[in-house]
């Protein structure tokens, strides 16, 4: 029955995405391009497709040709993307073979794989520094490891700084990175992990140590990567995500295993304090986060769910708060599993997820005075197979928005 279910979205997804570039191709306006990174139907490596917003919209269609040719990843599975403050290059993570693969992006959109590097182990997320000099990797199949990476003219350098994310009194543990983030104002650097050895649902379990952390390096004017003070700190039991808000003053993390979002503020350049009315609430299983360039929406993407979740952030406290549709409702469903999730920066004005069992994106359109999101003409869009990573970039003369201080 849910096997019939997927076939029946998959083929109106398909009418949907056709139905909407044909009936209003003569009105298009594109005001981003979306990238998405999956794995190939065709053959055994990675795949990228990329999208055309449109502005009236927010429905997705293919563009350059990528929907029946997409672009090879430089490996398979790819799991992650990051694109510099610029938006003239981006960074591909394969796991398939270790690869961290650079990509150029032309004024149309389109990809060219320009040089890339090979790890000692498995990538599992990336950040491009806001000055566009570093990209920083977080790495491990059974230890931690933050890199940090000199980009030069985009493309990739030697490593630079490189810090072993171990728990303190547990040395011995497995330790496995999940996410990497940078702040706006190139101050620091955060990374999260989460203790397999305290930690292993269907397994067993050889430590005391508390599961989640969150390590945080000030960046020095060098490029040196310095741990705060305190840190790492504890952050739930899997922390699957994090984001910092565009102003670089509050930190929010997504405890997989808990249900739950953790805030912190942001201190002495660094330094991290935990939100005193956290944690808070999201769906079941949260897997991404994001805020919107304005810094005033969170919204959380829940892979058990199948939901977004949207929340409005006190911009003097940082506490989030959900926000609520006419219907009541704080719940909007995607396809199925969302794991990777964006609000385009163009105009900050729809939300898009990487569905890597619905084979699809989806779309919402943001209202920029409530946070409220709604579905987008025609989602969810077909994409190519088991997509978790996404990555936007804005069209044209349409410039990304201002922060709120």
């Amino acid at each position: 029955m849910k096997l019939r279910k997927l076939s029946q979205l998959a083929l109106a997804s398909g009418i949907g995405l056709a139905v909407a570039a044909t009936l209003t191709a003569c009105q298009l306006v594109t005001v981003d391009y979306v990238f998405i990174a999956g794995s190939a139907a065709t053959t055994s490596g990675g795949a990228i497709q990329t999208f055309a917003v449109d502005s009236e919209s927010g429905a997705l269609r293919y563009a350059n040709n990528t929907g029946t040719s997409p672009v090879d990843s430089g490996g398979s599975s790819p799991v992650s993307m990051a694109v510099d403050a610029s938006y003239t290059d981006m960074y591909v993570a394969n796991q398939g073979n270790n690869s961290i693969v650079h990509f150029t992006i032309d004024a149309s959109g389109n990809l060219t794989n320009s040089d890339s590097v090979t790890l000692s182990d498995t990538p599992v997320a990336l950040a491009v520094a806001p000055s566009g000099s570093a990209l920083y990797v977080v790495y491990g199949s059974s230890s931690a490891t933050l890199a940090q990476y000199s980009l030069s003219s985009g493309k990739i350098g030697s490593v630079t700084a490189q810090q072993s994310l171990t728990i303190p009194g547990f040395a011995g543990d497995t330790v496995l990175p999940t996410a990497v983030t940078v702040m706006a104002n190139g101050a620091g650097v955060y990374a999260t992990v989460y203790d397999q050895s305290a930690y292993n649902p269907g397994g067993t379990t050889t430590s005391a140590a508390n599961p989640g952390w969150v390590y945080s390096f000030a960046i020095g004017s060098g490029g040196a990567l310095t741990p705060t003070a305190n840190s790492p700190y504890k952050a739930g039991v899997k922390p699957s995500a994090l984001v910092v808000d565009p102003a670089s003053r509050f930190l929010y993390i997504t405890d997989f295993a808990s249900n739950q979002m953790i805030g912190f503020s942001i201190s002495s350049g660094t330094s991290l304090n935990y939100l005193i009315s956290g944690p808070y609430k999201t769906g079941n299983q949260p897997s991404a986060i994001t805020i919107d360039p304005r810094g005033k929406f969170i919204y959380v993407a829940n892979s058990l769910d199948s939901t977004v979740l949207s929340y409005a952030i006190d911009l003097t406290t940082g506490i989030p708060s959900a926000t609520l549709a006419t219907t009541g409702s704080s719940s909007n469903a995607t396809d199925t599993q969302p794991n990777a999730i964006a609000v385009e920066p163009a105009e900050a004005r729809y939300v898009y997820t990487a569905n890597t069992l619905g084979n699809s994106v989806s779309g919402f359109r943001l209202n920029t005075n409530t946070g409220v999101i709604s579905q987008t003409q025609a989602t969810p869009y077909p994409s190519e197979e088991k997509p978790m990573a996404i990555a936007i970039v804005p069209h044209g003369n349409h410039s990304s928005q201002v922060v709120i201080e």
